[in-house]
């Protein structure tokens, strides 16, 4: 911990040092070689295609490559065959140059149109094909937003009064699509809905959808019941989605490649309506009750006999004033109840589809069951985990035996490459990765390489002359290098040092000199020579050249010395 912050204070010391001009210094080449650095890396790793066109048909494809080529404009096309790329910098006259030809074709309209109408000379019939093409557009593109439709057209029939037709004549519709495979037939079913729902007074069953290879996904009233294609469809759904549960139930036992699944829906989606009338004897209930009651009273008196038997016999005599009378009375009474029986009445419609059977095969790799079982399994062992595995596949289906469903387990020897339908598709190699990067590894290296040339030639250079001394010292310095130590055959270094002071030195030189030339002496002369060659004439010249960097060699000959 002492160390790391005496190297820290070290460092800030050191930087306190340079002083603030060449901090900044610094700090601007730094920053000069890291904007360097960055803008060639921007520069070396943009793309060198850019997207001229996307979401394209075939058809579009083929016309703008025939174009570009005509024009020798390159180009490249996507993975999926949907997008045309161009070099960077060449879309703008691309796209001038596929302008002039109309192209491409497939950008559908929609409520654009409307921009494009004037005020003056547009009549209601234009107006009103307007109102059903931009209609038309904006349904297309609604449509595509559907996952797995690529492509998509749709043609509407607004509803006609007519002068001289008694019924109104409804709206109609009718679409085509291009998928990328899967359930169209529910996709079709959502067209219907959707397109019904976006025009007025339209109804779903006036609304047809088709796909590109001609076949009817949904039109008409109960399209499902008429239409063999799509209950066609509708057994396959069910048959995939069954084989889907079974492989799902078996893939833990059972790698994928050591079995197979094969399922037979067959349906009936015929309409159903059931009338159940249940009678309940048990309970009875009074519907009705009539009671009718009749009385009747007569009486008869007469001074004569009545009429009868007695009339025709002799008469006797009798009393004149002798009377006769009769009295009759009746009386009835009748009642009736009537009963009713309980009843309930049951009215069941079924307007979906029916399982009417189904039957579920499954082959199974003998080696791959034969290894769960250990080594040579019994025949009896076999037969149980066949057993175990239909009873799996049964349940799994949803199987029942009273609607006459079916399973067949089989277990026979795959061929040797059997699985690699089934198998997952390996990654790239390591030799491919690296074909597909090259492009990436040479942009990358290239953005280090000149990192490095601006490191080196820039910064290294720049760092050096921000740290080297004054450039005024400099030869100073360079001639001193060459210096022996302060020894010499005239004395050591007291001598050479204290022995006589450095203006003693020159006046003595100054003086010998001038003795010298008087006497024109030779060997003074060769002797004052060697004296201009010496180590002191050198001290002396940098004294008189720089004080300060004399008395810095002094101190580092001093500290030689004391180690010495």
């Amino acid at each position: 911990m002492n160390e790391a912050l005496a190297q820290a204070e070290r460092l800030w010391g050191n930087l306190l040092a340079l002083g603030g001009k060449r901090l900044a210094a610094l700090g601007l080449i730094g920053f000069a070689v890291f904007a360097m650095t960055g803008f060639a890396g921007y520069y070396l790793s943009r793309p060198t295609m850019e997207a001229l066109y996307t979401a394209l048909d075939r058809d579009d494809v083929v016309s703008i490559g025939s174009s570009l080529t005509e024009v020798g404009i390159p180009f490249d096309v996507s993975a999926d065959g949907t997008t045309v790329m161009v070099p960077v910098g060449q879309a703008a006259q691309a796209r001038m140059t596929l302008a002039e030809k109309g192209l491409p074709h497939s950008g559908s309209v929609g409520n654009e149109l409307y921009d494009k109408l004037g005020s003056l000379g547009l009549t209601s019939f234009m107006q009103e094909v307007t109102r059903v093409r931009a209609m038309e557009g904006e349904l297309a593109r609604t449509i595509q937003m559907i996952h797995g439709v690529k492509a998509a057209r749709v043609h509407i029939v607004m509803a006609d009064e007519g002068s001289f037709r008694r019924e109104r004549q409804a709206p109609s519709a009718s679409v085509i699509i291009r998928t990328d495979g899967g359930d169209d037939r529910s996709v079709g079913e959502a067209i219907r809905h959707l397109v019904a729902a976006a025009v007025p007074s339209m109804k779903t069953d006036e609304v047809t959808v088709l796909n590109v290879d001609g076949r009817l996904l949904a039109g008409g009233p109960d399209s499902l019941e008429k239409s063999p294609d799509n209950l066609l469809g509708l057994e396959k759904e069910v048959s995939q989605e069954l084989r889907e549960k079974v492989t799902t139930t078996l893939a833990p036992y059972l790698s994928l490649h050591n079995f197979q699944v094969s399922v037979a829906a067959r349906l009936n989606a015929d309409k159903t309506q059931t009338n159940e009338t249940i009678y309940n004897p048990d309970q009875r209930a009074e519907r009705s009750v009539r009671v009718v009651k009749e009385k009747q009273s007569s009486q008869n008196a007469a001074g004569e006999a009545p009429a009868g038997v007695d009339a025709n016999l002799p008469k006797t005599n009798k009393n004149p004033t002798e009377s006769k009378q009769s009295n009759d009375a009746t009386d009835k009474k009748e009642e009736l109840t009537n009963y009713e029986i309980s009843s309930k009445q049951i009215t069941t419609t079924s307007a979906g589809f029916v399982v009417e059977g189904l039957s579920v095969a499954v082959l199974v790799n003998r080696a791959a069951l034969a290894a769960t079982l250990g080594d040579k399994p019994s025949p009896d062992a076999m037969d149980k985990q066949v057993q175990q595995i239909e009873q799996l596949v049964t349940t799994a289906a949803g199987l029942r035996k009273d609607r006459g469903d079916s399973v067949k387990i089989a277990v026979v020897d795959f061929a040797a490459d059997s699985g690699r339908d089934l198998a997952p598709i390996e990654p790239p190699s390591l030799l491919e990765t690296l074909a597909r990067q090259a492009g990436s590894f040479v942009s990358s290296g290239a953005i280090v390489i000149v990192a490095l040339l601006l490191v080196w030639f820039g910064l290294r250079p720049a760092t050096r002359a921000l740290l080297a001394p004054p450039s005024d010292s400099a030869p100073a310095l360079a001639g001193l290098s060459e210096l022996p130590p302060p020894m010499s055959a005239l004395g050591g270094p007291a001598m050479a040092l204290g022995g006589m002071g450095i203006g003693d030195m020159g006046g003595s030189e100054q003086n010998f000199l001038v003795d010298a030339n008087e006497d024109g002496d030779d060997f003074l002369k060769e002797l004052v020579a060697r004296k201009d060659k010496s180590p002191q004439r050198h001290l002396q010249k940098l004294v008189d050249f720089d004080e300060q960097v004399a008395a810095a060699i002094l101190k580092q000959w001093i500290r030689e010395g004391a180690k010495a």
